[in-house]
């Protein structure tokens, strides 16, 4: 169904996007929040696994961590396959694999082992991150593609949505998340197969997989990059993780309430990466990037001191929270104007793989520190570090990165 050698080239710096374009951009996008939600599937439903097994805590973070390890790592090499064999081909495959994980779950839940081996398959669902990227980067002209790319990141919203509905369905029956949502990816599955699409005239590298994935790990922009991606998108997985903890140990709310809060936090980051690409498209984005991550680190020093939750400690988080969603779609606006296009799946792969990764340091110090000094203030003071630490390289180095491709 790929259009031929001679079809339209890649959309050029001074075209409008086309209907298309938009098609292809809302279909992966639903797809990205789909598989998402598959891939955040344990996480909301731990507590009752973990107490129907009579789990240890440590036993219930290793059940939820597999997927997402596995998921972040997975997108190095779909990425580089994406390069090779299209969207329109990767979008459906990764959605039908998906659905044996998912269903695995319903035998798996009742014994610990298998309910590790059914996360590690449904890591499957993480990677397609390092699919949408270069498909939606292909469709769009330069002057477009970072609101492009910040709209289909708003795709990682599946995992706010799994976080609210499953457990509420999981309450109706013990089986029925499981169902329902193998059934929307076997219908995902054939509709992107039906609408989805690759660009016309896409670049198809030839050179091997492992080859395509040691180029790209010898650019210098994709290290750069996946350390600001670290930060950036590191931050939200780590806050998603981490908040409610912090919000039940240090300011004494309940779960309901907490989880509530911490939900709040999730969406506004959603909502603020399609802001980082629109805005990246009017002024470099790395300009974006930097401004975006020395407010983190501001914000992050106010709430080291401890303030009152009402109102300043829901400020600093809130603004955090738009600060780093900012960051995270800047990067990607970034990527797409740093990246030679037929490596931009590869690039994208390992800069997502370390992004993914990357949430889950910070929660582990976070823990460490609090268990030993009883106090975040230290964690609070590292994130302003690093934040601050991104803001200098992303506005110092990478606004000339773009020249040094060129």
């Amino acid at each position: 169904m790929s259009a031929p050698a001679t079809a339209k080239p890649a959309a050029a710096p001074g075209e409008r996007p086309s209907g298309a374009a938009y098609v292809n951009l809302f279909i992966a996008t639903l797809g990205f929040t789909l598989t998402f939600w598959a891939w955040n599937l344990i996480a909301p439903i731990a507590g009752p696994l973990g107490d129907d097994l009579g789990i240890s805590s440590f036993e219930q973070s290793l059940m939820v961590a597999v997927p997402v390890i596995v998921g972040s790592l997975g997108r190095i090499p779909v990425g580089a396959l994406t390069d090779r064999f299209g969207a329109r081909m990767m979008f459906p495959l990764t959605s039908a694999l998906t659905i044996v994980p998912v269903l695995l779950l319903i035998p798996a839940k009742e014994s610990y082992p298998a309910l590790l081996g059914a996360g590690f398959l449904l890591g499957v669902g993480g990677t397609t991150f390092a699919i949408g990227v270069p498909h939606v980067n292909s469709w769009f002209p330069p002057s477009g593609r970072g609101f492009a790319i910040g709209v289909f990141g708003m795709g990682m919203g599946g995992v706010a949505l799994s976080g609210y509905v499953t457990p509420r369905i999981y309450d109706r029956g013990q089986n029925l998340p499981f169902a329902v949502l193998a059934l929307a990816l076997a219908a995902y599955a054939v509709l992107s197969w039906l609408t989805l699409r690759d660009r016309p005239g896409r670049q198809v590298p030839t050179t091997p997989l492992g080859g395509r994935l040691r180029a790209a790990a010898r650019l210098r922009v994709t290290w750069e990059l996946s350390a600001l991606y670290a930060i950036g998108f590191g931050g939200i997985v780590a806050f998603g993780v981490y908040l409610p903890t912090y919000l039940k140990t240090w300011y004494e709310l309940g779960a309901t309430d907490a989880g509530t809060k911490a939900a709040g936090f999730s969406l506004l980051t959603v909502l603020f990466r399609p802001f980082g690409g629109w805005l990246s498209d009017r002024v470099h984005p790395s300009v974006v990037t930097s401004w975006a991550l020395g407010i983190v680190g501001l914000f992050a020093v106010v709430q080291s001191f401890d303030p009152e939750l009402n109102p300043l400690g829901t400020i600093c988080l809130l603004v955090m929270a738009a600060g780093l969603g900012t960051a995270s779609g800047a990067v990607f606006a970034l990527l797409a104007q740093v990246t030679p296009q037929p490596r931009v799946g590869s690039v994208t792969g390992i800069v997502g793989a370390v992004g993914g990764l990357g949430g889950f340091v910070p929660p582990l110090v976070m823990g460490a520190i609090y268990s030993t000094k009883d106090s975040y203030a230290i964690g609070f003071m590292l994130l302003s570090d690093v934040a601050l630490a991104g803001c200098v390289y992303a506005f110092g180095r990478m606004r000339t990165a773009g020249r040094a491709r060129g």
